[in-house]
């Protein structure tokens, strides 16, 4: 054995006994057993392979074990699973040999993580969004598959400086867009407060060694000041013979770049970078009362921010956290964040839901999170859901905050902060969503696109002749209620489309059709859609109408004439067949909420087309450069520049909502706008969105905002204004 193989061999041998340091008091004899057989497992089946530093590759599995045992707070199952993590991937080891050597428990987590090793690694969203989504359907087997994965992906970006730089970017991009809100999710702040400074090590290089330089010049002054701060709290709370100690600490590296960007803050501007815990040891019976006790001693002592005071303990956030967080003005008018926990509380924090199912069930292994999973798997079992739509709403709801909100009967529900009253509808039930036709907000009638707060007593006003719209997909950001909506609407157009295919065998039995497949096939290459669905759907909602079907009867029957007129010899050409057939199903291009038409540019990096899935990245010279979904710069962009990215979609113009601006003007009348409102309430898909009218000296000014189908219902309303009594003129802004 060469003295290389000796020292690695002691290595080794070293961070095995790291890996049982913390943990094997609380192991049971078979426990060591069975982590003992994987590591020698492991070690035999890694033996001849090495990572790209060059170090042994059981370094890997062992520090990913780590982890899991120190950081996840997880037992011998996932410390076993953890060692042989790879081993099925990357050796000749078998599935089968692991369940025969290890039972079904270990195999099966071991099969889970196989099965994420293996998925794609291509750039485009796309792609990575429908790998998400398959990793997280892993979560019905057994949670700890993502866990262990969370805890491999922490290791890699430690040790992402072997990897050429391309990869570096693209693992540290995915480690932003899936792995960090993943953590923050699950409740382990402490994980995902080092997967986002490590990603943004090397996402934005300049900016993160910016920010750590001078973390470190400050760093001195900073620790001494915490210091001082604390010794004066251990007095005071010492005095109440309280059993506590306490933690200093920094903000993460990426929480600080946050704040000096999206608040246009200088470093020295970021005002609570201090943060003090306060970790109190109780009964579980005591820990309310002695979290306020303690809130109490230090508000005497230094003065609060009322607007920084954060009461998780009375409302835990849905990931189980519990604290109570406050913000004082410090010794020399400096800021410094409190957080006050108790040693429960405090494990949950750090450990996430591995923490809250100990305490919960009172085992020291996995427990499960079936509260969460149950909501996951509303959507993970959508078949519908497109995969990006996903990972955004999934997103959405990960890093958002909460806000709690009241029922009329005081019940509380909580909900991501900018929740509509749409969401909390559905979050009520799917019938309840469905049938809202307004809602009073803290006793207010207020628009449904409302956005809701904290302390909100919302009541939801229901109707049986109520019915999803739209546009309500426009402001809702919950899960339940997107695809709720959707498949809503789906039932809804299916009905249009029956009434319309009834219409349609009407008309053409008047224009000597026969309804059959050759002529439903003619008509929707004719008005160039993709399906007879679409044909049925647009001829019961009016967009094709008599006068539309008359000149297609008319163009058929004079085709049908030249057809026996036409030599053999004069077939039409391939070009001319394939050009008749081309759809043109998306003709708008809409961004945002309000489905605003602005100005933009097709980025030639993707080069996207009619149809495709975009979004649009606000660029510096440029203006809105629309991108594809699956744009390989569409991971970067969307990890470092998510504040400039702007929703934006094709859409058909006969099937969605617009918003159409019109001014009025003319002489005023009693009853006028009454008039106008009745006449704009009767036209068929119109929606009053806002309405303005001003009198002065016998005439008028008006400005109403609509909802339209398409612009041609827009012009048709015009005319008719245009007749109404007493107004002018009627412009279209």
């Amino acid at each position: 054995m060469t003295t290389q193989e000796v020292s690695e061999n002691t290595l080794i041998a070293q961070e095995y006994k790291n890996l049982l340091r913390n943990t094997y008091l609380l192991l049971s004899t078979e426990d060591k057993k069975l982590i003992r057989k994987a590591f020698e497992t492991a070690v035999d089946a890694h033996k001849n392979q090495r990572r790209k530093s060059g170090e042994p590759y059981i370094l890997h599995p062992i520090a990913v074990a780590q982890i899991v045992a120190d950081q996840i707070g997880l037992g011998a199952t996932s410390i076993a699973a953890a060692l042989l993590h790879d081993v099925v991937e990357d050796t000749a080891l078998t599935l089968d040999d692991i369940t025969l050597m290890f039972g079904e428990t270990v195999a099966k987590i071991v099969d889970g993580l196989t099965k994420i090793s293996k998925l794609s690694k291509d750039k485009r969203v796309s792609v990575q969004a429908e790998n998400f989504k398959k990793m997280l359907l892993t979560m019905n087997d057994d949670v700890r598959v993502i866990l262990i994965k969370i805890a491999d992906r922490l290791h890699n970006m430690r040790t992402l400086e072997a990897m050429p730089e391309e990869k570096q970017v693209r693992i540290a991009s995915e480690t932003l867009y899936i792995y960090a809100p993943l953590s923050h999710r699950i409740g382990m702040y402490n994980i995902k407060t080092q997967l986002e400074d490590l990603a943004l090590k090397y996402t934005e290089p300049e900016v993160y060694m910016d920010i750590e330089q001078k973390i470190k010049d400050s760093k001195e002054v900073g620790l001494k000041y915490i210091d001082n701060f604390t010794k004066e709290l251990q007095s005071h709370l010492t005095k109440e013979r309280i059993k506590f100690k306490t933690e200093g600490r920094f903000k993460s590296i990426f929480s600080i770049r946050n704040k000096m960007q999206f608040k246009n803050k200088k470093f020295d501007e970021v005002f609570d970078r201090f943060a003090v815990r306060i970790i109190y040891n109780c009964t579980p019976k005591q820990e309310k009362f002695l979290a306020w006790k303690i809130y109490s001693i230090v508000t005497d002592h230094y003065q609060p921010n009322p607007m920084r005071l954060r009461d998780w303990i009375s409302s835990p956030k849905s990931t189980g956290y519990e604290a109570l967080h406050i913000t004082v003005v410090g010794p020399g008018g400096k800021w410094v964040e409190v957080q006050i926990r108790s040693e429960r509380m405090h494990e949950i924090a750090e450990k996430g839901y591995a923490a809250h199912f100990k305490y919960k069930q009172g085992k020291k292994d996995e427990g499960g999170m079936e509260l969460w999973l149950n909501r996951l798997r509303e959507v993970l079992e959508s078949q519908d859901t497109d995969a990006v739509d996903f990972v955004k709403e999934f997103k959405l709801n990960l890093y958002a905050n909460e806000i709690f909100v009241f029922t009329p009967n005081g019940d509380l529900k909580s909900l991501p902060k900018g929740a509509s009253p749409i969401d909390f509808a559905f979050s009520i039930h799917s019938e309840v969503g469905e049938k809202t036709r307004g809602v009073r907000v803290n006793g207010k009638i207020v628009p449904l696109n409302h956005t809701l707060n904290s302390g909100d007593q919302v009541e939801i006003i229901t109707s049986e002749t109520a019915k999803p719209n739209a546009n309500w997909l426009d402001f809702v950001i919950t899960s339940k209620a997107r695809s709720s909506i959707r498949s809503a609407l789906r039932i809804e157009e299916r009905k249009t489309a029956d009434e319309g295919k009834e219409l349609l065998r009407r008309k053409l039995r008047q224009m000597k059709f026969k309804f059959n497949d050759r002529i439903i096939n003619a008509m929707v290459s004719y008005f160039k859609l993709k399906t007879s669905l679409d044909l049925y759907y647009r001829i019961g909602i009016g967009s094709i109408d008599n006068k539309m079907l008359k000149k297609f009867a008319s163009e058929e029957n004079n085709r049908f004439y030249q057809f026996f007129r036409r030599r053999p010899s004069d077939k039409p050409k391939n070009s001319e067949l394939e050009n008749s057939q081309i759809s043109s199903f998306y003709d708008m291009l809409v961004f945002g909420k309000n489905q605003e038409n602005l100005d933009y540019t097709l980025s030639p990096c993707c080069n996207p087309i009619a149809g495709d899935d975009v979004f649009g990245f606000v660029s510096i010279n440029d203006g809105i450069k629309i991108h594809k979904n699956e744009c390989p710069n569409a991971i970067s962009l969307h990890s470092n520049y998510g504040y400039r990215i702007v929703s934006a979609k094709w859409v058909d113009s006969s099937k969605g909502f617009f918003t159409g601006n019109i001014r009025l003007s003319g002489i005023d009348r009693l009853g006028l706008v009454n008039e106008v409102t009745h006449l704009i309430s009767n036209a068929h898909n119109v929606d009053i969105s806002q309405i303005n009218f001003d009198s002065e000296n016998g005439t008028f000014t008006g400005k109403i905002k609509l909802h339209v189908k398409r612009a041609s219902t827009l012009d048709v309303l015009i005319k008719k204004l245009e007749k109404v009594s007493g107004i002018d003129k009627v412009v279209r802004d």
